[in-house]
Parts: C-alpha cells; structure tokens; sequence
C-alpha cells in the first residue's frame, strides 16, 4: 500500500501574511485619515491659537505640499533602503511630528509640524502598497488583500472626517494630532515582528535633480490649485505658479527620458493598463474629495449638523466601499479583468456626482444624501482595488516602491486640483445668482460644481475604457 507524505504546513507564513496586511493598512489609514481629520477641527484651533485666515490654510497646505511634492523622492528612497525600513522610520517619523503639532502654542510651530507630517508621510505611503505587492502574488489573494487595502485607502478621508468630528466636539482639537501618536507606535512595532525583510536596491541610485523638479513642479501644481480658490484663478500668484509647476514638470519629464536611473523610469506609464489604473485614482480622487467639501458645509452649515453628526452622516460612503470592495470585486477581478470595473466603478461614481446637482435647502439627508455616498461608496469600491492590482503589476522589484508612490501621487493631484476647482466653480456660480438668498446661492453653487465634477469624472471613465485593452 502506498502512503502519500502529508502536505507541508503553510498556516503559519499565511497568517503572517494577513497580519502584514493589517500593519500596512494600519499605517496607510494613518496617512489617509490626517487629510482631513484636520480640517473639522480647524476652526476650533484657529480661535485657541489666534490663526489668521491665511495661516489657517497653511495648515492644511503645509501637510498636502510636502505629502504630494516628495512622494516620488520617498518611493525611490524605499527602493533603495528597503520597504520595511522606510515604512518603520516614517511612522516613528510621523507620530513625533504630530506630537509636535498637538503640543503647538502658535501657529507657526503647527504648520511646520504639519509639513513634517506630510514629509514622513510621503516616506510611510510608497512603503505601504509595495509591501503588499511582494507579499501577495496569487491571483485569488492578491485581490483579496487589494481589496481590504483600496477600502482603507477610498474610506479614510471619510474616517479621518468621523474621527475629527469626534473629537472636535468630545475632546479638543489637538487630539486630532495626538490620536496618530498609538496608531503609528503601533504599527512601527508590529511591523518589526511581521513585515517581509526586502534587501533594498542599493544599486538604484538616487538623481537628486530629479527629484528636485519633481518635488518643485508637483508642489508647485498642488499649491497653485490650492491657492485658486482663495485668490482666484486670474491671479498672478495662481498663474505664475501653475506656469513655473508646468516647466519643472516638463523637464523632469525629459530628464528622465535621458539619465541612468530615473526617479520616475517612463517604462512604468508607457503600460496601458498601468496608466489607465493612474488616471482613474486621479479623476475618482477629484470627484470624491470635492463630493466630502461640498457635503461637509451643505451637512453643517444649511442642515444643521453637528462636528460629530456631520462625521457619522459619511459612513453610508464607507459601508458601500467596504462592501463592494470586499466582498465583490476581489471575485470579479480575476473572472472580468480590469475594464469594466474601471469604467463601471467611475460612472457610478460619476452618477453619484450627478445626482447631487439636485441640492438644496431643503434636502432631505435620508432621501438625496444617503443613496449618493451609497452609490459612490460602491463605485469606488469597483475600481480602486482594480487599480492597485493592475498599477502594480509586473512592475520590477526595484521599481516597486516608486510605481507605488505615482499611485498616491495621482491621488493627491486629484484631489487637490478637484477641491480647488470644483471649490472655484461652486463660488463663482453663487455670484451669478445674487438675487437668491445666501444659503440658496450658496447651494446651487454645490449643485453646479457637483454637475461638473460628474461630467469630468464620466470623461474620465470613457478614456479609461479607450486605454484598457483584453483581460
């Protein structure tokens, strides 16, 4: 009789894989959640700290300046000294700016805390994904596991807005910086014991000029949107600074065309796929963020709901993304491939947009609101794991971190040119109609800018079903 030897033991090296995923996503949900936990606790630490209207900007300009312009520099930085490495070092790096921030007695000391925020963040952020993408490599897991993290990564702001809310109204507003402390401790230390040990790409040498264009012209693009809505779009500061991001872009671009080891290699976007995967968290990032700045003043300022109520009334957002992600696009992916949930998961998104132009005084949170953040929430939850599956794949091991980094960097030009555009329109189409009373013009300003967020985000999902080809 013959006997088969028993099969080896895998249970071990596959819950230490789950319990990466849990480190990575705790870490990304930190970054996450601090681009907006801030921000409804802002009006709060303006009184206490005596925040000009100017300064009070910088504090959220400061995090997403230094956040999106060095994320590229970072992505190549965790190439380099190892995944593991960069991700311990910027949460250790993060939660001390942030104990700097909560302890602030002025405001120069939290806006310089905040950008060392961002700074550690764009360290943490490219760490996150390329971690997962050497950790999961079969197909079934992989989508799993990329589901799990694009719910953190679509979900956070809406969580970073519940979590301010909360202790904006429960605690103080420094709290909003003290919270990060235990949640980054934690997930340095856990990631000691759990995260896979990548030698680091020595080789892969650093080009400092680059990394000074990039970092310059992606700020600059960041900042000169941020500064649209304030200033307006004639002014020279505005002109000046998208007009010097565009120079700096564009040699970046022809630098990288022509050194050794570029900071971004141009082989990573020239895959049709790849690209596609950028451009949808580009254009989803531009619809949702401007979706959570409208909803944020319609829900308080014309609704009447609290700092927490206004937190907890974006949670059907979340539920969608969660669900979906979850539970049905992981079994998609690998049946349909990336086409038709990219561009499906964008016009849900868009069709959410859509339905917000029909905004007003009087709108009802549980007839209009709820099914928009569900419908959203579930778009998002189509499309985002598809892109973290299809912008990392088959990308070479040293260039994992920093086609990481270009995912988050999509999202942070998004959301900045969607916020300060949509934010531009919406005023502007509240002074066409002086005649309304305030709160009237003010929401049909929502309205309109909401109607173009949905045409540019189905744009969007047309050109990304022209780039995306086969399975």
């Amino acid at each position: 009789m013959t006997t088969t030897a028993p099969a080896p033991v895998t249970a071990p090296a596959d819950t230490r894989k789950w319990w990466a995923l849990a480190v990575v996503g705790l870490a990304q949900l930190l970054v996450i959640i601090d681009t907006t936990i801030v921000n409804i606790a802002l009006p709060t630490a303006q009184a206490d700290l005596g925040m000009s209207d100017v300064a009070r900007q910088w504090a959220i300009t400061a995090y997403t300046l230094a956040f999106g312009g060095l994320l590229l520099l970072g992505g190549r930085l965790a190439d380099r000294l190892g995944r593991k490495n960069t991700l311990i070092v910027g949460a250790l790096g993060f939660a001390a700016a942030s104990a700097l921030g909560g302890m602030a007695a002025g405001p120069g000391l939290l806006i310089g805390a905040r950008a060392a925020q961002g700074a550690f963040a764009a360290l943490l952020a490219p760490s996150t994904l390329s971690l997962l993408t050497i950790t999961f490599t079969e197909a079934k897991e992989r989508a799993k596991a990329f589901g799990i993290f694009s719910a953190i990564m679509m979900s956070g702001g809406a969580v970073g807005l519940v979590a301010g809310g909360a202790l904006a109204e429960y605690a103080s507003w420094r709290w909003c910086l003290y919270v990060n402390l235990p949640i980054a401790i934690a997930a340095a230390i856990a990631g000691w014991f759990v995260l896979p040990t990548v030698r680091g790409h020595r080789e892969t040498r650093l080009d400092w000029l680059s990394g000074v264009l990039g970092s310059a012209g992606i700020a600059g693009l960041v900042y000169g949107f941020s500064e649209a809505a304030p200033r307006g779009w004639g002014s020279p500061v505005v002109l000046g600074t998208l007009i010097a991001a565009v120079v700096l872009l564009a040699g970046f671009v022809f630098r990288q065309a022509r050194v050794r080891n570029p900071l971004l290699p141009l082989h990573i976007l020239a895959d049709r796929a790849r690209s596609s995967g950028f451009l949808t968290i580009a254009v989803a990032a531009f619809g949702m963020f401007g979706m959570f700045l409208f909803l944020t003043y319609q829900l308080q300022a014309i609704m009447g709901f609290g700092a927490l109520g206004a937190g907890l009334a974006f949670l059907p957002f979340l539920l969608g993304n969660v669900t979906v992600s979850t539970l049905l696009t992981r079994r998609l992916i690998p049946r349909t491939g990336p086409r038709p949930l990219l561009v499906i998961g964008l016009l849900l998104m868009a069709a959410g947009l859509a339905g917000l132009t029909q905004l007003s005084v009087d709108t009802s949170y549980w007839s209009l609101v709820l099914p928009v953040e569900l419908v959203m929430g579930a778009g998002a939850g189509l499309a985002m794991p598809t892109v973290m599956n299809i912008a990392t794949a088959r990308v070479e091991p040293k260039d994992a971190g920093v086609a990481s980094a270009f995912i988050t960097t999509s999202q942070q030009v998004g959301a900045s040119i969607g916020t300060a555009s949509l934010n531009t329109i919406a005023a502007s189409a509240t002074a066409s109609v002086a005649g309304l009373a305030l709160p009237a013009a003010t929401v049909h300003g929502y309205a309109v800018a909401n109607g173009w967020a949905a045409a540019i985000v189905a744009a969007g999902a047309i050109a990304v079903g022209a780039l995306v080809r086969g399975k």
